[in-house]
């Protein structure tokens, strides 16, 4: 949630494998649904489908299964698919898990997707839900996602103020910011307030391609170029995306001096595997020995 998705990945796949090996299939799911939310976000449509289904199929998932229905909805979201995204929002809150936070986290994608679909009952039913839940948490990030929802469903002579509050918060969630900056800027656009919706669409971009959104980026780009802007290339992916998670949590540790064996005991691995993993790590990062680490990853 706070927008450390590498770090997410390499701590969920440490935690699903630990838990399948110590027969823990309940943290094995919600380790699988995590790993499912942080493919949606990426747009990885074959590995949160993946992931996804391995929750949905097995029978300790019912806490962990809101983690996956929540993939899948940000998948159809983020893929455009705004149907399929609000037919499943509506059914998981007409569901067992409709209490669950994954459940009521989502109710703003459900506003953002019965606005699209033109849908006001729908948008308005889960804007009631969330309004009486936000206060509660007594979250700032809580607060901002509640001030988007109203902007989202507000008069057009509203909806300003309420953008500018959602964005006044101190939100601590920048994928959730950067989304709000995307609706906030297609909203200046329309209004053809150009210039001030080049502003927001630009930072939404730059939040979106630094967290590896993909999708989400490919749309505040396609919003630039509609407003005039020259809108620039997506970003080359960096050299740490070649590396498995495993790869990249190894070459971390022998990059601040730890040697094979430490690294081993500290992830539970053979000092043979953690060589063999440095061995296919080099060549991605065109590096020949582990004294050339600390400069491609610092502390």
């Amino acid at each position: 949630m706070l927008g450390r998705y590498r770090d997410a990945r390499i701590i969920a796949t440490e935690g699903r494998q630990l838990a399948l090996d110590l027969g823990q299939p309940f943290w094995a799911d919600w380790m699988r649904g995590t790993l499912a939310y942080l493919a949606a976000v990426g747009g990885d449509e074959q590995e949160c489908r993946e992931y996804a289904g391995q929750v949905r199929a097995t029978e300790e998932s019912v806490a962990a299964a809101p983690w996956a229905e929540a993939a899948l909805i940000l998948l159809d979201l983020g893929a455009g698919r705004v149907v399929d995204a609000l037919v499943r929002i509506e059914a998981a809150v007409a569901g067992p898990a409709r209490h669950h936070p994954n459940i009521t986290r989502m109710a703003p994608d459900q506003v953002e997707a019965a606005v699209r679909l033109g849908r006001p009952d729908s948008a308005a039913a889960a804007l009631a839900r969330f309004s009486r839940w936000a206060p509660l948490v007594g979250q700032p990030w809580a607060a901002a996602l509640q001030a988007r929802c109203q902007a989202l469903t507000a008069p057009n002579d509203e909806a300003e103020r309420h953008y500018r509050l959602a964005l006044h918060e101190q939100d601590t969630r920048p994928f959730d910011r950067a989304r709000t900056q995307l609706v906030y800027g297609e909203f200046l656009r329309r209004a053809k307030r150009k210039r001030e919706a080049r502003i927001q669409l630009h930072a939404a971009l730059r939040a979106f391609e630094s967290l590896g959104a993909r999708p989400w980026a490919a749309r505040a780009r396609a919003e630039l170029t509609a407003t005039g802007a020259a809108v620039p290339r997506a970003a080359a992916p960096g050299i740490l995306a070649a590396l498995t998670p495993q790869e990249l949590q190894i070459t971390r540790l022998a990059a601040r001096g730890m040697q094979n064996r430490d690294i081993a005991a500290h992830l539970f691995l053979s000092p043979r595997t953690v060589a063999y993993h440095l061995y296919k790590a080099y060549p991605k990062l065109g590096i020949s020995s582990r004294a050339e680490l600390p400069a491609l990853l610092p502390a």
